[in-house]
């Protein structure tokens, strides 16, 4: 069994940084793609940033600039640093990792950027 555990989220002032990390623990023999999700109240899971297995990178274009993924997959962590928060940022943060060429979330951490 595979579990996933995010920390890291809080309250920050709009302009302030945040910095979310996201362990994998169990079984593991291999480790794909690991990727940020969030979902904000009445919205759809979106995703924020994701690093593939062959470490090429891809955001969302309101991340593009402000937040920065990293991955290891021998550490079995992934992070996301994400600098200047909006308001529009506050969510429901989850990271996502395929693990043995299953997918895995974690259960997500809160995070509210005051204005």
């Amino acid at each position: 069994q595979v579990r996933l555990v995010e920390s890291g989220g809080g309250l920050v002032q709009a302009g302030g940084s945040l910095r979310l990390s996201c362990a994998a623990s169990g079984v593991i023999f291999v480790i794909g793609d690991m990727g940020w999700y969030r979902q904000a109240p009445g919205k759809q899971r979106e995703l924020v940033a994701l690093i593939s297995s062959d470490r090429t990178t891809q955001y969302a274009d309101s991340a593009k600039g402000r937040f920065t993924i990293s991955g290891d997959a021998g550490k079995r962590t992934v992070h996301l640093q994400m600098n200047s928060l909006k308001p529009e940022d506050t969510a429901v943060y989850y990271c996502n990792v395929v693990v043995n060429t299953r997918p895995s979330w974690g259960q997500g951490t809160q995070v509210t950027v005051s204005s």
